[in-house]
């Protein structure tokens, strides 16, 4: 009760920093408020030893500033004080145990009365709608703002330089870490206790299964700014030719860090997503879900289909996708699909553990008939592109030591497979280049050789 006090105090006076026109009026002091209403919350709250949680007005108060400010001080501070009061206040989280007690399932902890920047209501719910629709974002609005990062970046409209779009890339950034810390401890416990409410009750649960959104779009939509944005960094520019008379010097500076962030941020979530598909088929195959949980195509199918038929992306897409092990079983269900079926069994044959691995998919480019129907399917430099990340990928489980997917072959035998297989691309298509990439592939693997023989 103490602490409730304490708390419905602070909001009194950090509230009153703001004004009931606080986020109206038109004044030079405005600015001046809002910095001031941002510090106060930092020293009632994070300061002290004993600071005391922001309500969920003050919360929903730096949500808004975040969301519809038009400076850089204080987009930059709402985002930076948001992600350091949800780091030192979790909505959900999993208790610090004794390590003799470590064996033992740890139960989540989650505060049910946190408040949380998404808003899953119904349109009907008219007060909090028009009282509060500043102060949170509903699932078709976390829609739109990835959809517009992406048509910003790809169509290189003007505005790419402007606050706009860096507010809008910080708060992309906040809402997915705020997903990320809400999902990861919530699967860890699943996992624990197979407990599929935990699972089922997540945002990021919630927000793929709105019915306000159309789940394939909106996956198709992170994977085309993601991979546009990313694509557009790697671009070599004239930093000059951005600044204009009219531009904010500061906010075109800080961009190309904000922007990778947002990138990386897009990557997370197309991740987090993967693990929650995981959770979900297996609460399936226990029997765990129900009629009320509806059917969800599987992210990573989404994204096969989109970099297959998409080859605008497919570069850009696998060198930011770089976790290893979704990594390589992306590129392997891919190339599957334009393998012979005399070669490599279907996923849904009920063939040997050694059926679709990596191994099998090199030893197909070894034979000559196979090569040669593949890179009548696909071309050549793809065929080199989706072998050297995977190989890329091998390496990295390899060298943290996962056992999963490395198994079947020595790495020295992989890296001859490598060799062997780039020459036979090349050989059966004589117009094929090989790309930077490819050159640094293939040294890599006669280096790993010349160690191990």
């Amino acid at each position: 009760m103490e602490k409730q006090s304490r708390g419905r105090g602070i909001e009194e006076n950090t509230m009153a920093i703001l004004d009931t026109s606080g986020f109206n009026r038109d004044s030079h002091h405005r600015n001046d408020d809002r910095l001031a209403f941002l510090e106060a919350v930092r020293s009632a709250s994070l300061v002290p030893d004993d600071g005391i949680a922001p309500t969920k007005t003050m919360l929903g108060a730096i949500f808004q500033i975040l969301k519809d400010e038009s400076t850089l001080e204080l987009v930059v501070a709402s985002y930076q004080l948001l992600n350091e009061l949800d780091k030192r206040f979790p909505r959900v989280y999993l208790p610090e145990i004794e390590k003799s007690e470590s064996s033992s399932p740890t139960d989540l902890v989650v505060v049910e009365e946190a408040w949380s920047p998404f808003s899953f209501g119904l349109d009907s719910e008219k007060d909090e709608s028009n009282k509060d629709s500043g102060r949170s974002i509903k699932p078709l609005g976390f829609h739109y703002l990835v959809q517009d990062l992406g048509e910003v970046v790809k169509e290189g409209k003007p505005k790419a330089t402007e606050i706009k779009t860096l507010r809008n890339m910080l708060l992309l950034q906040y809402l997915v870490n705020v997903l990320e810390r809400d999902t990861l401890p919530r699967i860890h416990s699943y996992k624990e206790n197979m407990n599929w409410n935990l699972i089922r009750e997540s945002l990021l649960n919630m927000l793929l299964g709105s019915r306000k959104i159309i789940y394939k779009s909106l996956i198709k939509d992170c994977l085309s700014a993601m991979c546009y944005m990313y694509h557009e960094m790697s671009q070599t520019q004239n930093f000059s030719v951005e600044l204009s008379a009219n531009c904010n010097t500061a906010v075109v500076m800080a961009l190309p860090e904000v922007k990778s962030c947002a990138c990386v941020s897009l990557k997370k979530l197309l991740l987090l997503i993967i693990e929650l598909d995981s959770a979900r088929n297996s609460a399936d195959l226990q029997g765990l879900t129900n009629r009320a949980d509806g059917v969800r195509t599987p992210v990573s199918e989404i994204i096969l289909d989109e970099i297959t038929y998409n080859s605008d992306i497919l570069s850009s897409f696998f060198q930011i996708f770089d976790e290893p092990k979704q990594k390589l079983k992306l590129i392997v269900q891919y190339l599957q699909k334009y393998i012979p079926k005399s070669s490599v069994r279907t996923r849904r044959s009920n063939g040997s553990a050694n059926d679709a691995t990596f191994e099998s998919i090199l030893k197909c480019f070894s034979n000559a008939n196979s090569t040669k129907s593949i890179i009548k399917k696909i071309s050549g430099d793809v065929a080199q592109l989706l072998l050297g990340h995977a190989f890329q990928a091998y390496l990295s489980m390899c060298d943290t030591d996962s056992e999963e997917g490395v198994k079947s072959c020595s790495l020295p035998e992989v890296c001859q497979n490598i060799i062997t297989a780039f020459t036979c691309i090349k050989r059966e298509d004589k117009q094929t280049e090989l790309s930077v990439f490819s050159k640094e592939t293939l040294f890599a693997a006669a280096t790993i050789l010349s160690l191990k023989s």
